[in-house]
């Protein structure tokens, strides 16, 4: 995964969250001090905060036990334990650049990449990343590319952006125990690689999108785009959720830090907010983004072209 701070690019691919025990409950980065916890009295309110939110749109996840991390995986993602999450409801799909740009008309907002009047770039013609001039949520190539599509996730906005737009909306980002319980299909797919099983490929067809050649090399189209893909365009897990794997990474709300009981020390300048699912840049000979239990990190004020965002609600409100 690659940071950008306002005076270098970095390429890296970290990443690293915080799960701290305090009494029965369980933290996710301890600066922000939301609690997980199995909400008892949600009942009462489910029905109220469901009538409220479209569930055309969003899906109502159901808490419970699970088991968050994976001992297999790689050393940011350890350890594996079971942790207590309560429910909320997430956005079916990712929130697209037709979904943004309503937002940007309604309220006036500017985006840090038209603030910075750049955004980072992988260039495949000389295979690097670039800080390129007029990159933007409209313009995610540069200002003299391709637009964006209505359809597709929408990119280049930061992690601020991103929680700008879930707060007009009522919402937020989901943290990373939300975005893994989720995708995991509430921990029943934990044993698995993907949501959707084991291979990326199924029938002679691409399960998600993905970089499907030799990156950085060569830019493959097997699967049908070279760039982002229209929402929903690869098959929902059974919660009916899409684009939980390649696509677009995904904001998550919390940092990225070193999981309890992970004694890695990451430097300063590699760490930022949590990021999951992969994106069109993966691909399974050099990317473990895909995976479920899969985490990457980039600065809040960097924007990207393959970096977009989903929102929650929360059923208890310990937060928005």
């Amino acid at each position: 995964m690659f940071m950008f701070s306002k005076l270098k690019l970095l390429i890296c691919i970290l990443v690293f969250s915080s799960c701290l025990s305090v009494n029965d409950e369980k933290i996710i980065s301890s600066d922000e001090k939301f609690y997980i916890v199995e909400n008892i009295h949600e009942n009462d309110v489910v029905e109220e905060i469901t009538e409220k939110y479209d569930t055309n749109k969003m899906v109502f996840i159901k808490g419970g036990k699970f088991n968050f991390g994976s001992d297999t995986g790689l050393e940011r993602e350890k350890p594996e334990r079971e942790v207590i999450i309560q429910s909320f409801l997430i956005d079916k799909n990712l929130v697209t650049v037709e979904d943004f740009r309503r937002f940007v008309n309604e309220s006036n907002y500017i985006t840090e990449a038209e603030v910075f009047g750049n955004a980072i770039v992988f260039d495949d013609s000389i295979n690097t990343w670039q800080l390129i001039d007029g990159a933007n949520w409209k313009y995610p190539l540069g200002k003299l590319k391709t637009v964006a599509l209505d359809n597709h996730p929408v990119t280049q906005v930061s992690w601020n952006d991103a929680l700008a737009y879930c707060n007009f909306c009522d919402k937020t980002l989901p943290n990373e125990v939300q975005w893994e319980y989720a995708a995991s299909e509430r921990g029943q797919k934990k044993n698995q690689l993907f949501y959707w099983g084991n291979d990326l490929i199924i029938n002679n067809l691409y399960m998600c999108n993905t970089w499907a050649s030799g990156y950085p090399n060569t830019i493959g189209f097997q699967d049908g785009f070279k760039y982002t893909s229209p929402i929903a365009y690869y098959p929902a897990n059974s919660l009916g959720i899409y684009d939980m794997a390649g696509n677009v990474w995904e904001w998550c709300y919390n940092w990225h830090l070193p999981y309890e009981g992970n004694s890695q020390v990451f430097p300063d300048e590699l760490q930022g907010k949590a990021q999951r699912g992969g994106s069109f840049l993966c691909n399974p000979n050099y990317c473990h983004g895909f995976r479920l239990s899969a985490r990457s990190a980039t600065s809040p004020e960097s924007s990207l072209f393959h970096v977009g965002f989903r929102c929650v609600k929360n059923i208890n409100n310990q937060r928005k």
